[in-house]
């Protein structure tokens, strides 16, 4: 009986936090579109649900999944309001390092080239709040990859 309590407690978990990180997906999903249409953005989504527009590819050499980077940024909400940015000579960071929409999204780029990337939540920092940033937000970032070191 004790193990069946236990189990039923953490199934019951479980499904709240999946229920929570599916509403999420649904209402991040819904921002995304009407940010996109709002803007006249020609977004492209990835297989793990990152919208990323490509304004300049680049022409250097194209970082991976696990390449040292320097990115000047701005990360914004939806509602267009600031919530973080780097100065014009960007900071330097390996991308295993950084929210999985960055880890994924600068290698849609080349050394030089620019762009945008509307994180889901998922993506981002999920349902739990960050410096300022509620969870189950919609992050979008402007990025420039200036060099991968």
């Amino acid at each position: 009986m004790k193990y069946t309590l236990v189990i039923f407690v953490f199934t019951l978990f479980i499904s709240c936090n999946d229920s929570e990180e599916t509403d999420f997906a649904v209402k991040n999903e819904m921002e995304i579109q009407e940010y996109i249409t709002a803007n006249n953005l020609n977004a492209q989504k990835s297989a793990t649900g990152l919208y990323y527009v490509v304004n300049e590819e680049g022409t250097g050499e194209q970082p991976t999944t696990a390449s040292n980077v320097t990115v000047a940024y701005k990360g914004y909400f939806t509602d267009n309001s600031v919530f973080d940015q780097s100065g014009a000579e960007g900071i330097s960071f390996n991308l295993q390092q950084v929210i999985a929409g960055w880890t994924e999204g600068i290698t849609y780029f080349k050394e030089g080239g620019s762009g945008i990337l509307l994180v889901p939540s998922a993506l981002g920092y999920g349902s739990s709040s960050r410096a300022g940033i509620p969870g189950g937000s919609v992050l979008i970032f402007e990025v420039d990859l200036v060099e991968v070191n």
